[in-house]
C-alpha cells in the first residue's frame, strides 16, 4: 500500500462525510476499541489518514452484515495479524474484492467448528467463525457450506437422538439471524418487477425462503418476503396488493407440500405463476406429479438459476395430478371422523404400553400425514414417508421403535375399520395393508 494512504492529512469533517459516522461515534470507537488513531496538530485536532478512512468504511461494511463492532475490529486486526490486507480479502468501497483460492477441507473446518460452538451455545465464537468466514470465502459459500450444511448436519443429529431440541434451536436461531442482517443489508432492488418468498401453511422451517430471498435480491430482484405459515387468504391478499411476477414457496414436509398444492391450486385463478421446492419432495418425489406449478430443484442452490430461467421464458404451467372423487370424499370423512379415531386409539388395548405423551404425538403425525397424502391424491406418498416421520416421533429421545411402529398402524386400522363409512374406502384399503 502506498506511504501516502497513511499520511494524516483529513480532518474529522472530512471523515464525517467520507463514513456516515457521527462525530460522537468517532471518538468512542478511538477510546473503547483504539480505532481509528489520529494523529494531532499542535493545535489538538484530529487527523485521519486514507487508510484509516478505509478501514472505518469497512468496518461499516461489517456492521450492515450484522457483525458487532467490537467483532468487525477483531477481525480486522486478526487478517492484519495473519498478513492479509482487508481491504482486499472482504469486498470493500475502495477495492475490488480479492477472493482467495477456496480450500474445500478449509470450509469444513469451519463449518464443523461451527457446528461445535452451536452445540455449545456459544454464540460468540459462533459468531465470530461466522465472521472469519465471510472475509475468506465469497458470501455463497460461507451460507451453502457452512451455514446450510452445518443446519442439515445438525437437524440430523437431532432426528437421530444425539442433538437436543435446545441446541437445534440455538443454532438455526443464529443462522436466520445471520441471513437476516445479510438481506437488510443489500442495496436497493435494481431490476423492474417482484417475487413474493413465502412458507405455504403449516411450515415453519424458514431458513431455505429466507436463503433463496437473499440470493435473488443479490441478482437484483425486488423480494417481498412474507415467512412462515402465510394463511391462504392473506397470501391471495398479498398478490392483490404486491402484483408479484413469481411466487416461491418451500415446503420441508408432507403436510406442508399438500398446504402448498392447495395454495398453489387457488393462486392458478389469478395468473400468477408459482415456483417451489424442500426437502420433502427428495423423499416423496411422486408428491411433485400433484402440484400444478414449477418444481425449482432437489438443492437449494438450484432455485436462483431456475428462477432466473422462469422469469426470462416460462414454459407452461404443470397442470398437477388430478385427484380422485373417492379420494376427496376419503378426505371429507377422515376429517369429520379423525377426533373419534385418535379417542379410540387411547383405550386399545394393543396401544397400553405406549407412554401418553409418545400416543399424542404419534396421532398427530400420521394423522397429519394421512389427511397429506388423501389431499394429494395418493396415499402410497405417506408409506414412502413412514420411516421419517417415525423418526420424528420422539419422547425424550426415545422413538418408536420398528414392532411399535407396526403394532400402532395395525391397531389404527382396526379402530377406522369400525368408525369411518365405505365412503373412505382408498383410506381404509390403504390401512388394510398392516393388518396381520
Amino acid at each position: 500500500m502506498s506511504a501516502n494512504t497513511h499520511l494524516p492529512t483529513f480532518n474529522m469533517k472530512v471523515v464525517v462525510q467520507e463514513t456516515g459516522l457521527k462525530p460522537d461515534t468517532l471518538r468512542a470507537w478511538e477510546r473503547r476499541y483504539g480505532v481509528p488513531n489520529p494523529q494531532r496538530t499542535a493545535g489538538g485536532h484530529r487527523l485521519y489518514s486514507q487508510y484509516e478512512i478505509d478501514m472505518l468504511n469497512w468496518l461499516v461494511e461489517r456492521q450492515d452484515e450484522g457483525m458487532s463492532i467490537s467483532h468487525a475490529v477483531e477481525l480486522w486486526q486478526q487478517l492484519e495479524k495473519d498478513g492479509k490486507n482487508p481491504l482486499h480479502t472482504v469486498g470493500s468501497p475502495v477495492a475490488e474484492p480479492i477472493v482467495p483460492q477456496i480450500d474445500g477441507d478449509r470450509v469444513d473446518d469451519f463449518r464443523k467448528a461451527w457446528i461445535d460452538a452451536c452445540l455449545n451455545f456459544d454464540e460468540y465464537q459462533a459468531q465470530h467463525l461466522l465472521a472469519r468466514s465471510f472475509a475468506l470465502f465469497p458470501l455463497e459459500t460461507v451460507c451453502f457450506k457452512v451455514l446450510q450444511q452445518g443446519l442439515t448436519e445438525i437437524g440430523q443429529g437431532w432426528y437421530e437422538g444425539k442433538i437436543t431440541v435446545q441446541q437445534e434451536h440455538f443454532a438455526s436461531a443464529l443462522a436466520l439471524r445471520q441471513l437476516e442482517a445479510l438481506l437488510a443489508s443489500l442495496p436497493a432492488p435494481t431490476r423492474n418487477g417482484r417475487i413474493i418468498v413465502a412458507c405455504p401453511p403449516h411450515e415453519l422451517h424458514t431458513f431455505a425462503p429466507l436463503m433463496i430471498s437473499l440470493l435473488l435480491r443479490r441478482q437484483g430482484w425486488d423480494v417481498v418476503y412474507l415467512g412462515a405459515n402465510v394463511p391462504l387468504d392473506r397470501m391471495e391478499a398479498s398478490v392483490s396488493q404486491i402484483k408479484p411476477l413469481l411466487i416461491v414457496m418451500a415446503a420441508q414436509t408432507l403436510t406442508a407440500a399438500a398446504s402448498l398444492l392447495q395454495m398453489a391450486q387457488a393462486l392458478r385463478s389469478m395468473n400468477v405463476p408459482v415456483a417451489y421446492g424442500g426437502i420433502v419432495f427428495n423423499h416423496v418425489p411422486k408428491a411433485i406429479e400433484a402440484i400444478p406449478a414449477y418444481f425449482l430443484g432437489q438443492t437449494l442452490d438450484m432455485a436462483p438459476s431456475a428462477i432466473e430461467k422462469l422469469l426470462q421464458a416460462a414454459p407452461p404451467v404443470p397442470a398437477g395430478k388430478k385427484v380422485s372423487a373417492t379420494y376427496k370424499i376419503a378426505h371429507q370423512q377422515f376429517l369429520a371422523h379423525r377426533s373419534a379415531i385418535e379417542a379410540q386409539l387411547h383405550s386399545s388395548p394393543a396401544l397400553q404400553g405406549m407412554p401418553t405423551p409418545l400416543l399424542n404425538n404419534t396421532n398427530y403425525e400420521f394423522g397429519n400425514n394421512l389427511e397429506a397424502g388423501l389431499i394429494l391424491g395418493d396415499l402410497d406418498m405417506v408409506g414412502n414417508n413412514l420411516e421419517w416421520v417415525r423418526g420424528l416421533l420422539l419422547n425424550n429421545h426415545e422413538r418408536l421403535s420398528e414392532t411399535s411402529l407396526q403394532v400402532y398402524l395395525q391397531a389404527y386400522g382396526n379402530v377406522a375399520q369400525s368408525v369411518l363409512e365405505a365412503q373412505a374406502e382408498p383410506l381404509l384399503q390403504w390401512l388394510a395393508q398392516f393388518q396381520h
